[in-house]
């Protein structure tokens, strides 16, 4: 058979296609991100996904008319990931979890299927890039058991895939990984933009018609975003970040859309020899090695969604022993460090001009809350000065440019945390305390500030 050869450039962040190469996607605006591709397709291929893909079709509603029930959810029992689900999985979504090679993908996947699998639901872990003993041998080392209903298959034709939902109909669909599934009708490589597309769409469209959550384990590219074509994300409903330093335990798994639940929760878990291990008590942990009447060291309740935890921030301050300074921040926005430092050398006459400065978020955690301004502006000036700041003391607010400090929100459950870990003394925002009747912690002194100025001079 005759095959229609087609040479194409295709951009591997949006898709976007170009009959030469180019540097700057005109789409996306991301650069180098062009790739070439040659694309054999069959004249076939269009009547294979229409058969594939077809199903039946809805009638037309009146909206008023729909009826609505509250999504049933299948509970993992890890309460972490249920979480970061919004309270379970939902039958029907499609779930995309990707993070750095060994971060931890397959161990979550391989743990979440088989805690379904022992509430009785049939699950089907399609393995394409382990054997079948692989699997075996990581389903020993980090599940208490699998279950009866845990089925494993190691293929990556997608013909031979739709078959088997087809033929065993189960519940849970867990694919590891979408990037080596292909098909056969489109002669690039798996992995392509082309293929990961196809590929995609066509198991997303049987989820949805068949009604079984489904799960795609998927990889980064050197830039940590997705590899394939953006559009993978925006057919899925959930799309999920695994997070973590390379030398570090601890992981967090982060949300960044959710059809079905909020994208601020996060999950915090730590891999361990028997897989991945729930961390209920993460403030304990960010706390444990802080160091004793250490200037520069700041601690600082952050929410993530509704969960509240105590980060700390280090901060360090030195001569530059070069022509230009560096700024640098690990876990912190290092625009945000660099307006801080500019309100400290303005507003509170401090000398960083020709001074270094670097911050850490301690255990590798990423904060974007605004709350936690004021702590790294005390940091900065705690590290420059050799003061340090006691131990029993948690700061939170947010800077303004004229130094001003403005009122963060859920201001009782940051307290609550703080004075659960032992803390007595905090420094808030004035207009967080104002009209508030809920916050009446127990043995934590409140300590309200208006300003940058009276803060360090209360500290």
């Amino acid at each position: 058979m005759k095959l229609k050869s087609k040479l194409i450039f295709v951009c591997q962040n949006c898709g976007s296609q170009s009959p030469r190469w180019i540097g700057k996607c005109p789409n996306c605006e991301s650069w180098n991100s062009y790739v070439e591709e040659q694309t054999n397709i069959r004249p076939s291929a269009s009547a294979v996904r229409v058969q594939l893909m077809e199903a039946a079709s809805s009638p037309v509603l009146l909206l008023d008319e729909v009826e609505t029930k509250s999504e049933k959810r299948f509970l993992t029992d890890i309460l972490e990931f249920d979480r970061v689900m919004g309270g379970g999985v939902v039958p029907g979504s499609v779930t995309l979890i990707g993070g750095d090679p060994g971060i931890g993908k397959s161990t979550m996947v391989m743990q979440t299927g088989c805690a379904l699998a022992r509430t009785g639901l049939k699950v089907l872990y399609i393995s394409g890039e382990e054997s079948i003993k692989q699997a075996k041998m990581r389903a020993d080392r980090v599940a208490k058991s699998s279950g009866k209903n845990f089925l494993v298959v190691n293929a990556v034709d997608l013909t031979a895939i739709t078959s088997l939902i087809q033929e065993l109909n189960p519940q849970v669909v867990i694919i590891d990984s979408i990037q080596v599934v292909y098909v056969p009708e489109i002669s690039s490589s798996p992995g392509s933009v082309a293929q990961v597309r196809e590929s995609g769409a066509i198991l997303t469209h049987l989820a949805k018609q068949r009604g079984f959550a489904l799960f795609f384990v998927g990889h980064v590219t050197k830039e940590g975003m997705l590899a394939g074509p953006r559009v993978l994300e925006h057919m899925v409903d959930t799309v999920l970040y695994f997070e973590g330093e390379r030398y570090s335990s601890y992981r967090v798994l982060r949300a960044t859309k959710n059809r079905f639940g909020s994208t601020n929760e996060i999950g915090v878990f730590e891999m361990t020899s028997a897989g991945l291990q729930e961390v209920s008590n993460p403030s304990e942990i960010f706390l444990s090695e802080r160091p004793l009447d250490a200037s520069g060291s700041v601690v600082v309740p952050i929410l993530e969604g509704t969960r509240p935890f105590l980060v700390e921030i280090q901060g360090l301050v030195s001569r530059s022993a070069f022509g230009m300074v560096r700024q640098k921040a690990q876990g912190f926005d290092a625009n945000r460090l660099a307006l801080l430092v500019a309100v400290l050398e303005k507003r509170m006459g401090l000398h960083l001009g020709d001074k270094d400065i670097f911050l850490n978020v301690v255990g590798g955690m990423r904060v974007e809350d605004p709350a936690a301004d004021l702590a790294v502006a005390i940091a900065i000036a705690s590290a420059l000065l050799d003061k340090a700041v006691p131990q029993d003391t948690v700061i939170l607010g947010e800077v303004g440019l004229s130094a001003e400090i403005r009122s963060v929100s859920q201001a009782a459950v940051r307290i609550n945390e703080a004075e659960r870990m032992g803390f007595t003394r905090c420094l808030i925002p004035a207009n967080s305390l104002k009209g508030k009747t809920d916050i009446k912690p127990n043995r934590l002194k409140l300590i309200p500030v208006m300003t940058l100025r009276e803060a360090l001079d209360k500290l």
